[in-house]
């Protein structure tokens, strides 16, 4: 049993004094507030429950900052960054994946991230091509090391484009047959770890025939687990997609798909009025990735509209351009505003933007993990994040605004530690596996070579 006592914690009830928490197996067994400290007290700041980082691709995490200068054509979009994802794709065998996702799992834990919807399509090793399972078991192996919850998303990938019925060379190692695709999914659920779930994906609907969706899908729906497509981000996607089937990518799904709460859409950022209508009836998320979103041009999803009908939403760090939960509700808001040339857009439920998209974020990504429960109150994981509450930051703010400090200072965070499943994963604001992950990172990025 460890105990920890925190100054103030941010309970599902809402912020109160004095928390007393008590860990067994993983979980928060018992809570008292208005407590006295007692000998064995962890004694802490502020608690808070962790977010979840609810879309990544581990694997980019090593393009960051190699995309950045002008290519001789002069004009640059996320079609000319994905020729570079490729060329990085194809150099990342087994043991790679294993050092890159391990280091940035290690940085979303450190920012305050205590769970990742791995989105993986990443299925075969470009340098053993035959064997079996090998990246899932990378990625297994780093969040194990890490320590971060994972809810591990394969991704089903079989087409380059709405024409066309096969891959293009550099996205081979993305593609499985359906039947093979399914069979790989059914063995990640027989041997995940506890600290894993698993969901299930498609691609795109540019990759993945309507076929071969409606089984995909059937399975999430009759399985209640996270069903996870990435739809609508590219204007060009949405141009492509009524030439082929004569409606938008998210009008089309609405139409010819069941959706529900375990459904997760991420990007749609280009989604009209009538789309946002029906889809927040529907009860999906929404996955937003406002940097990664922001690093491609991809556009900004039309956020006051669909909160406004009650529309979930989560956020994702995605291409892992920057690994920092409350950047990237910073930036969800900002970008509203800069298009509506107006402030507090996201402030519907609450008056505080700060707490309103923390909380909204919360509940989104634990419906895109596929888990039960993300607040601290008896019962739930022991998965959450200390500050230090003698941070400037945090001067002059109160239990209203505590979370509007935390969002809109753009300082560095007061993270101090972080619990994942009873177990610190963070301590004095160090990860307990940061040298050992920093150096086999450094070592695989210059045995990868020159992926540029």
């Amino acid at each position: 049993m460890t105990t920890v006592f925190a100054n103030k914690a941010l309970l599902a009830s809402g912020w109160e004094d004095d928390v007393r928490l008590h860990i067994a197996d993983g979980q928060i067994a018992r809570l008292e507030t208005a407590a006295g400290v007692e000998a064995g007290d962890i004694e802490v700041g502020f608690v808070i429950p962790g977010l979840c980082n609810a879309h990544s691709h581990a694997f980019q995490r090593a393009l960051a900052g190699h995309t950045e200068q002008r290519s001789p054509a002069g004009r640059d979009n996320f079609w000319t960054w994905r020729e570079r994802m490729y060329a990085l794709a194809g150099r990342v065998d087994a043991d790679a994946l294993t050092a890159i996702a391990r280091q940035v799992y290690c940085e979303m834990l450190v920012s305050g991230y205590t769970s990742v919807v791995e989105f993986h399509y990443l299925h075969r090793d470009p340098f053993d091509p035959d064997a079996s399972d090998t990246m899932f078991n990378a990625i297994s192996t780093a969040a194990a090391d890490s320590g971060i919850r994972l809810t591990y998303v394969p991704v089903h990938y079989e087409r380059a484009g709405f024409e066309k019925s096969g891959p293009e060379d550099h996205q081979r190692s993305f593609v499985q047959p359906v039947e093979e695709f399914l069979a790989h999914h059914a063995r990640a659920v027989a041997c995940a770890a506890p600290t894993t779930t698993v969901g299930i994906g498609a691609h795109s609907l540019r990759a993945v025939s309507p076929e071969s969706l409606q089984q995909i899908a059937g399975l999430a729906n009759d399985s209640v687990v996270p069903m996870h497509l990435h739809i609508a981000e590219q204007q060009a996607e949405v141009e492509q997609c009524q030439a082929a089937y004569g409606q938008r990518p998210v009008e089309w799904l609405l139409d010819n798909f069941e959706l529900r709460g375990n459904w997760c859409l991420v990007h749609a950022t280009h989604i009209n009025s009538k789309e946002i209508s029906a889809l927040a009836k529907t009860n999906a998320v929404v996955v937003l990735c406002p940097s990664t979103e922001a690093n491609l041009g991809d556009g900004l999803f039309p956020l006051h509209e669909f909160l406004s009908q009650d529309g979930r939403i989560a956020i994702g760090s995605d291409s892992h351009v920057s690994i920092n939960p409350f950047e990237e509700l910073r930036w969800l808001e900002y970008g509203q505003r800069l298009a509506t040339q107006s402030r507090n857009v996201a402030s519907l439920r609450d008056c505080h933007v700060g707490s309103e998209l923390f909380l909204r974020a919360l509940d989104g990504g634990a419906a895109a993990s596929g888990q039960a429960n993300s607040r601290i109150e008896v019962g739930a994981a022991a998965d959450f994040v200390v500050l230090s509450d003698d941070d400037p930051m945090f001067s002059g703010h109160n239990d209203d605004s505590r979370l509007d400090a935390l969002v809109f200072s753009g300082y560095p965070l007061p993270v101090e530690r972080v619990m994942v499943n009873g177990r610190w994963c963070v301590v004095n604001a160090t990860h307990l596996q940061r040298d050992t992950a920093r150096k086999a990172y450094s070592d695989t990025i210059a045995r990868i070579g020159d992926f540029r």
